[in-house]
């Protein structure tokens, strides 16, 4: 994005004079799907689409917020914040009533907020509005907070003020992340350490399949009361504060013990994607793009058949990924019932993969899909003009 036209959008807005400029991007897990709330491991990587955030300090405790993607402008009061009918502007408004609530120091501003993501798509928007707005306030005003308690400061706000119980995978990956490397983040603990992401003349495709999740907020919280379920018929009989603390050979001596085989395909999805990142990892820094590959298609599979999470349009998105010649793996990513894919496709065939599968799924679902080529991203940042 060219930022002097945004710079120029901005004192349209607000006026001319100094202006400070911040991005946090979008993720995508390339592996290890539904498995956060279940105390598992996860393996996004930053993406080079954002959210930019241009702000400038102000001497009262007045919030100015606009958004060039919603046309829209509201002013906030810091000592009297509360959620707002434009759901949009409740993420950022989350993240600057928590900060001013526990005491750190900071005056108001005019904030102008443009970002890139498709909307909806799940490439963590939100999140990716969240952090860009914790950290252009901590910047600008000097408080004293790491980019780790920025992630969980805008996952409490995600949770408690806009009211969407999520995990902290995108808040995590979004402000903690790398270039060049995906994070392997352990949910239950936080611990996490990062994998250098080498293709081996590859690249990382996402498609956009352009199907509304229509489905994936009900559905997201039907599956983890479910292995809310699965968990206490199979911790009669072992000790699991998790689902993801479960080892394979483990599940695979007590699994019967879940009785329900609805609920028992469910927590086989969780014991063996939790087992799917370790070994994607393990082929990374072996260098075996052939085995993540696989992996990624196991995992896609597994989410079709035993977690149900997919849906028509993911499925024929990666069937036609996967039948084009240079694709190594390819899966759904994020919570499903629409959103994208994420393929990993050899440089040489990428224009190729992209005609053939757009044409191909278009022809089936009559949506019109939309493609974007990736690279393993830095996390937020400051833009230096």
């Amino acid at each position: 994005m060219n930022i002097h036209i945004l710079e120029k959008e901005f004192f349209a807005l607000y006026g001319k004079g100094s202006v400070n400029v911040y991005f946090a991007p979008g993720r995508v897990n390339l592996i290890g799907e539904h498995i956060d709330y279940n105390g598992g491991e996860v393996f996004p990587c930053a993406i080079s689409m954002g959210t930019y955030l241009l702000i400038r300090e102000r001497a009262d405790n007045t919030i100015n917020l606009a958004s060039l993607n919603f046309s829209y402008r509201g002013e906030y009061k810091l000592n009297d914040i509360s959620k707002d009918g434009d759901e949009w502007v409740n993420y950022p408004l989350g993240v600057l009533k928590l900060l001013y609530g526990e005491g750190h120091k900071f005056r108001g501003a005019d904030i102008m907020l443009y970002g890139d993501l498709p909307n909806g798509a799940g490439l963590s928007s939100s999140a990716s509005v969240e952090v860009v707005t914790a950290f252009a306030i901590a910047d600008l005003y000097g408080i004293n907070i790491t980019n780790r308690d920025i992630a969980l400061l805008a996952q409490r706000a995600e949770n408690e003020f806009v009211g969407v119980n999520c995990g902290i995978m995108d808040q995590f990956a979004v402000a903690m992340c790398r270039a060049n490397s995906a994070i392997r983040l352990d949910c239950n603990t936080l611990e996490y350490t990062y994998v250098p992401v080498e293709l081996n003349g590859c690249s990382i495709v996402i498609a956009n399949t352009n199907k509304k999740r229509e489905l994936a907020d009900s559905k997201y919280n039907e599956r983890r009361g479910e292995c809310e379920l699965a968990l206490k018929a199979i911790s009669k009989y072992i000790d699991a504060g998790h689902l993801c603390d479960i080892t394979t050979d483990t599940f695979e001596r007590y699994k019967q013990h879940i009785d329900n085989k609805l609920l028992r395909d469910r927590a086989e999805h969780v014991v063996y994607e939790n087992n799917r990142v370790v070994e994607a990892c393990k082929a990374l820094v072996d260098n075996n793009i052939v085995e993540f590959g696989k992996l990624m298609n196991e995992s896609h599979d597994s989410l079709r058949d035993l977690y149900e999470v997919t849906g028509d349009e993911l499925d024929i998105m990666v069937e036609e990924s996967r039948r084009c010649d240079g694709v190594v793996g390819s899966r759904m990513t994020g919570a499903g019932f629409g959103g994208c894919t994420v393929s990993v496709v050899k440089r040489e065939s990428i224009n190729s993969f992209i005609a053939t599968v757009k044409d191909k799924y278009t022809c089936r679902t009559g949506l019109k899909p939309e493609f974007y080529v990736v690279e393993p991203d830095d996390g937020v940042k400051k833009i230096i003009t």
